[in-house]
């Protein structure tokens, strides 16, 4: 089972109340947040940022769109990328809960209905 955990600061864009308690007048969509710390089972490993899909996102999107479910590798372009340039995708069906204005985890569901998610990707706001 993986776990990621994308978190975000309550800050910056958003508009706090000043109260000490921690609570604010956010009127930022959580899933709009521009920056976002990213953990994989607990470890801290990097950033994400929020932007644009490029011309070669919407191509991509484009090739997968016939697929409603799976996983493999897209060849890359060996022009521009080199012979090592693939693509590894996942498609798949996820549960999305809302836990407040500062949290939503989606849950991916195996089709064979197995013990629980595979992946699960949380994102807090804190």
């Amino acid at each position: 089972m993986l776990r990621i955990a994308l978190e975000c600061e309550n800050g910056g864009n958003n508009n706090n109340n000043g109260g000490s308690n921690g609570s604010s007048s956010n009127k930022m969509k959580l899933l709009d947040e521009p920056l976002w710390t990213m953990y994989c089972n607990g470890k801290k490993t990097g950033y994400g940022v929020k932007r644009e899909a490029t011309a070669e996102d919407l191509q991509v999107m484009e090739l997968l769109k016939p697929v409603s479910m799976g996983a493999g590798v897209l060849p890359g372009n060996a022009e521009t990328e080199g012979v090592e340039g693939e693509l590894a995708y996942m498609r798949a069906f996820f549960e999305r809960v809302v836990g407040s204005k500062d949290s939503e985890t989606f849950y991916m569901l195996s089709p064979e209905g197995n013990n629980g998610p595979e992946l699960t990707i949380f994102f807090v706001r804190v």
